[in-house]
Formats: structure tokens, C-alpha cells, sequence
């Protein structure tokens, strides 16, 4: 089963060009923009998965947070097909892109959920 983690982190480097990985670099500040993308659930069948994924989006303001998780957003919402081993069936958005805490006042974070599903290639 291809695994969510695997797949959009690459795909979302690959289309916006920003760093992006399933966990939240240790150096994140000197990162910015960051995309962090994490699964958090989601059901599990024998020829597709369809995992809750937690995206967040870390930004040096809140007008480039805002901007990059609305984009995020538009372009998940969109995907379809093969992506890096996997098909992509279906994006629906759970939670949209709001903002959310961070311990350091100098990251703005935007925080959306989804549910994907998808298939291995």
C-alpha cells in the first residue's frame, strides 16, 4: 500500500518548490516556507487506502502562510492520477486552511485536513 507520507511530501516539493516532509525540521526558521504533511487516521482496504492527512504550512508572515495554504489547497483539490508510485483517486477537504499556534510568534502556520484516497500504481 503506498504510504501518504511518501507520496505528497514529494509531490508538494516538486509543484510549489518549497521543503517539504512529514516532520517538522529542527531548523524550520531557516527553512521558510515549509510544507509538513502528516497522516493522522484514515481507513485502510486491501486495494486502496484513504488516510486523514494534516497539512500545515509554515511562513515567515501570515499573508505568504495564507497564500501558500490556499494554493496548497487548490492544487490538492485538483490532483488526480499517478503521483510518485501511487494513484491519486480522489482529495476532499475536511477542514480548511486556518490558522493555527506555534511556539515562536516569528512562524506564521495555516493548518488544513484531508482525506485522500488513493491506490499503489
Amino acid at each position: 500500500m503506498p504510504d501518504i507520507e511518501a507520496v505528497l511530501p514529494h509531490w508538494a516539493e516538486s509543484t510549489f518548490g518549497v521543503f517539504s516532509a512529514s516532520e517538522t525540521p529542527g531548523d524550520l526558521e531557516e527553512l521558510l516556507p515549509v510544507i509538513r504533511i502528516e497522516r493522522g487516521g484514515g481507513d485502510d482496504e486491501r486495494f486502496s487506502v484513504h488516510p486523514r492527512v494534516y497539512v500545515d504550512v509554515f511562513a515567515a508572515t501570515a499573508d505568504e502562510a495564507r497564500t501558500l495554504a490556499n494554493s496548497l489547497r487548490d492544487a490538492l483539490l485538483a490532483l488526480r492520477g499517478p503521483v510518485n508510485g501511487a494513484v491519486i483517486r480522489h482529495v476532499r477537504c475536511d477542514s480548511g486552511p486556518s490558522r493555527q499556534p506555534w511556539a515562536n510568534e516569528a512562524v506564521h502556520r495555516r493548518g488544513a485536513t484531508y482525506t485522500v484516497s488513493l491506490r499503489d500504481a
